[in-house]
């Protein structure tokens, strides 16, 4: 009950009606108020999300700038306009009208009458000024733009402007700017982001000029990125390095197929494991058992089987062992090769080397504007990739242990190499060949899965080799066992349940050619390549023991 109504006489005119009038003016004053205080919102609202704070009939220029309606962007019409990426924006398009598309990455008013947006399209950006003057800009234009939100999306038709040379533009990709006479938002951002895409775009350098500063400078951290990542893959960095992952793709592709590869496709549903040991995806497969692949390896012989000859294969591989580090993800894409040999494995590591110093030259000789990019945020030195002889360096892993005891450095006899073993025994190798890139042949039986092919003098041994990037593994590959009961024996040696592989074991009862092959990851070839620290920053979506999302 509200309060007055208890003073308030039926028909009277006392004090209490005296009370209640009071209160109803009070009250009617709070609402007036409210009413006006809800008005102005209305109009700020619609200031900000129309863009523009008078009607049409008071700005003659009002079709110059606006948000495109939801109808007109449903694929209602086609217009024939020509837009223009934003990268291919250059002085020799001086006074020349554009139309581009990007988003609205910075937003800086200087006055009523001025203002500046960058405006971000992939991996280049540029500025867009808008002054206002008769019959072009007006200042409720200039309102809108500046209303806008970050990582909107916006349409700018205007004129390149080429800066005075001894004022040039900085902090955007392109040396030019655009003069704006028309701006439309095509989808306005409406949330307000977790991560600010010039924080997550520091580099360290920056950080380290702060500190000594005093300045206080948002550190995106990699949790919180991943967790964003839809916001954090549009930085310039990450842009140029999943780039970077694609054209390595395209040369792997584009070599194999020059030396008569022929690309497959094998399954990634498998009945038993195809490396040995029990760290596989399991799966219920309508009633059976089943696993996600580790590798196309038993599939690929298959294939080398079925005739064949050559095939590579650049697919999804999983692996569910439980590894924290920098290096290691539960599911990655594997580059695949499998090759008849003729004589000796060693055709397998020259088909290897070749392969990756195109890969290296490729990247390179077409690629700088993405590897400046990453040097920018994240500093790397040059891959050194070739010995003075323009050959790959190539060492038995007998001289690689000899190397690392020299050092000080002790390895259980016919032990696999650890992680700092390797990276120690990198350095070694640079320091003494100035080279990042070589081939570690000769591993020890013990090491390598069960279907690797013994050395012929020394069954301790193996025809094997691992690849190394800057002290850390890319590759492991082998000549295979093609006897189908040397198979048996050495898949029961190491546990596995025949069973499991009988398809892939049958298939060397049909007297398949000698024959080697390899396997690299993708993400940690560029990761290496680039000098990055974390292999997650070469994942488009990683996916690790900890995430299974986004």
């Amino acid at each position: 009950m509200d309060e007055g109504e208890g003073f308030v006489k039926k028909g009277g005119e006392g004090e209490g009606a005296s009370i209640s009038k009071n209160k109803a003016k009070k009250d009617a004053k709070k609402a007036e108020k409210a009413e006006r205080a809800a008005q102005r919102q209305q109009t700020r609202s619609a200031a900000s999300s129309a863009g523009a704070s008078e009607s049409d009939e008071t700005d003659p220029l009002s079709s110059n700038y606006g948000d495109i309606p939801l109808e007109d962007i449903q694929s209602k019409s086609v217009t024939g306009r020509t837009w223009t990426d934003v990268g291919e924006l250059s002085v020799e398009m001086k006074d020349k009208r554009v139309l581009i598309r990007g988003v609205v990455q910075a937003i800086r008013p200087m006055s009523k009458k001025i203002a500046f947006l960058v405006v971000r399209q992939n991996m280049s950006t540029v500025q867009c000024v808008l002054v206002v003057s008769k019959d072009i800009i007006s200042t409720q234009m200039v309102r809108f733009a500046t209303s806008l939100s970050k990582e909107s999306i916006v349409d700018v038709e205007g004129v390149i402007s080429v800066p005075d040379p001894k004022d040039p533009i900085k902090g955007t990709t392109q040396p030019v700017e655009i003069h704006v006479r028309k701006i439309y938002c095509v989808n306005r951002n409406m949330s307000n982001l977790p991560i600010n895409i010039e924080d997550a775009s520091r580099s360290e350098t920056e950080f380290k000029e702060a500190e000594k500063s005093g300045k206080q400078l948002v550190r995106v951290g990699q949790d919180t990125s991943l967790n964003y990542r839809v916001l954090d893959l549009r930085t310039l960095t990450n842009q140029a390095i999943f780039r970077i992952l694609s054209q390595v793709v395209n040369e792997f592709r584009r070599f194999l197929l020059s030396k008569n590869f022929v690309e497959i496709f094998t399954p990634k549903v498998i009945a038993g494991s195809s490396e040995g040991g029990a760290e596989v995806f399991k799966l219920d497969y309508k009633g059976q058992p089943a696993c996600l692949a580790q590798s196309p390896q038993l599939h690929k012989q298959m294939a080398v089987c079925a005739g064949f000859g050559r095939v590579f294969e650049v697919g999804p591989v999983f692996r569910a062992e439980n590894s924290y580090t920098h290096r290691h993800l539960c599911e990655f894409v594997g580059l695949d090769v499998e090759m008849e040999i003729k004589e000796h494995y060693h055709e397998v590591c020259d088909i290897v080397a070749e392969l990756f110093v195109s890969i290296f030259n490729h990247l390179n000789e077409n690629c700088s504007k993405e590897l400046e990019a990453i040097n920018r945020q994240y500093p790397f030195e040059p891959l050194k990739y070739l010995l003075p002889d323009g050959n790959v360096l190539r060492l038995t892993y007998d001289e690689g242990i000899e190397m690392l005891t020299e050092a000080g450095v002790v390895i259980e006899p016919k032990g696999d190499l650890n992680t700092e073993a390797e990276k120690k025994l990198g350095k070694l190798v640079s320091d003494k060949y100035n080279t990042d890139f070589y081939i570690l042949t000769r591993y020890p039986l013990t090491t390598r899965p069960f279907y690797t092919m013994p050395c012929y003098d020394n069954k301790d041994y193996s025809n094997s080799f691992d690849v190394f990037l800057r002290g850390e593994e890319i590759i492991s590959g082998a000549q295979r066992i093609h006897h189908p009961d040397m198979l048996i024996q050495h898949a029961k040696e190491r546990g596995i349940d025949v069973k499991t592989i009988s398809t892939y074991i049958d298939s060397f009862r049909y007297r398949p050619p000698p024959h080697g092959g390899f396997g690299a990851g993708l993400e940690r070839v560029v990761m290496l390549f680039c000098g990055l620290n974390n292999i997650r920053k070469c994942s488009l979506f990683p996916r690790d023991p900890q995430r299974l999302t986004p």
